[in-house]
């Protein structure tokens, strides 16, 4: 440095702050500005004449032949718009730095939704999307405000049985033969669970420790005498329970009528009449030839009158699959639940299936997973038909933050 420059430097260290001298040196670098928070999940627009909902959903749409790592899987985007007019054109844009890029298009159904599957993360992190609904029947083109995946980037709890043995958390479930519930003639066993492969099967199996035969008395009675039969039947009940929030399974359902596969949630304590929860059945299959599809969602609860069910088959199911070679027992896909304090939303792939509003659990609930032989099927299928299986590749919750 010269000399001039020197004496320079000190008169100024006679004038200024040594903080501010400091600065003057090695430059002055305003302090790095922090990173912008990303948008909600949930965003709401109105424009003139229209309103336009856009929702983040969690990772909850896989389909596929095999098991998959349910970080891999799709985020579900739904969006609503207020008028409805059917076969609207949406089109989902993700944003890349400074520009909107389209990735999906889809189309406005009589409920006025429009359903999308898009990348939960780019590999670092959680994407921002919006959707633009296109003009349509005298209505002008409308952008949502846009939302991110970022509230959904880490799981609650997770089991993908990766292993070869059942997570401690799990435990079988209905160990006896009750001669007075309706499933008198099955029971639930550990040799009907396996793990292997990345993925737990459940199974119905003949029971090889009696050689009686079962005859089902009561109303589900049917002439003739069955095998006993073995459940694959588990759930984290002591071990895991939560409240509210979204919950998901992977699974590939059993073939044949005479029993029936489930994804279901019951409350912590128990279903009884002085409880305020309801079993919330995600998903139950009853084969591939069932007369009405074989796919059905329930709420089971009491009240004053007794025990209330709600719910039933879900309609037109064969609509939510992928093409004419799908089928709940060829692939795997995704069911789920979200329940808050006000809804319960059942949905196939992250498309909608159902929702209910009267009589929401508001009780710690924990998972189930199962595939039953009740009175009612076993007449259904020859024993010689036997094993039937239920593959779950992956469990996962997204609690709700307590407030």
């Amino acid at each position: 440095m010269s000399a001039r420059r020197l004496l320079a430097r000190g008169a100024l260290a006679l004038l200024l702050p040594a903080s501010l001298l400091a600065g003057s040196a090695t430059g002055s670098a305003s302090e790095p500005t922090p990173p912008a928070e990303p948008p909600a999940h949930v965003s709401v627009k109105k424009a003139k004449r229209q309103w336009v909902k856009l929702e983040a959903l969690p990772p909850i749409v896989q389909h596929g032949r095999g098991v998959a790592s349910p970080d891999a899987a799709r985020a579900a985007l739904a969006a609503t718009l207020r008028p409805v007019r059917v076969g609207r054109r949406f089109e989902l844009q993700v944003q890349q730095d400074d520009r909107w890029a389209v990735v999906a298009t889809a189309r406005q159904d009589a409920r006025g939704r429009a359903q999308f599957a898009a990348a939960s993360t780019d590999g670092k992190g959680a994407l921002t999307y919006r959707v633009k609904a296109l003009p349509h029947a005298g209505l002008r083109k409308v952008t949502s405000a846009p939302v991110s995946t970022a509230r959904w980037q880490r799981a609650s709890w997770t089991d993908e049985f990766s292993g070869d043995r059942l997570d401690p958390v799990w435990n079988h479930r209905g160990r006896e033969y009750v001669k007075t519930a309706r499933r008198s003639c099955s029971k639930g066993d550990p040799r009907a669970v396996t793990v292997g492969g990345g993925a737990a099967r459940l199974s119905v199996i003949k029971d090889p420790d009696t050689t009686r035969t079962c005859r089902i008395r009561g109303r589900d009675a049917v002439p003739g005498t069955y095998a006993y039969r073995l459940n694959g039947h588990i759930g984290t009940q002591g071990a895991y329970s939560f409240r509210y929030g979204h919950a998901a399974a992977r699974l590939k359902f059993h073939r044949l009528r005479g029993q029936h596969g489930a994804f279901w949630l019951q409350p912590a304590d128990g279903m009884h009449p002085a409880s305020t929860g309801a079993e919330i059945d995600v998903v139950e299959y009853f084969g591939d030839r069932h007369p009405q599809g074989g796919l059905a969602t329930f709420m089971h609860r009491y009240d004053a009158r007794g025990r209330v069910s709600t719910g039933g088959w879900i309609p037109n199911s064969r609509s939510y699959l992928h093409g004419k070679r799908d089928g709940w027992s060829k692939n795997y896909h995704v069911f789920s639940v979200e329940w808050t304090p006000r809804t319960v939303v059942f949905r196939i792939d992250g498309k909608e299936t159902r929702r209910m509003r009267v009589g929401i659990s508001d009780v710690r609930q924990f998972p189930i997973l199962s595939l039953i032989a009740a009175d009612y099927e076993i007449p259904k299928i020859q024993g010689r038909q036997l094993p039937q299986h239920m593959y779950v590749d992956w469990v996962r919750v997204w609690e709700t933050p307590e407030p």
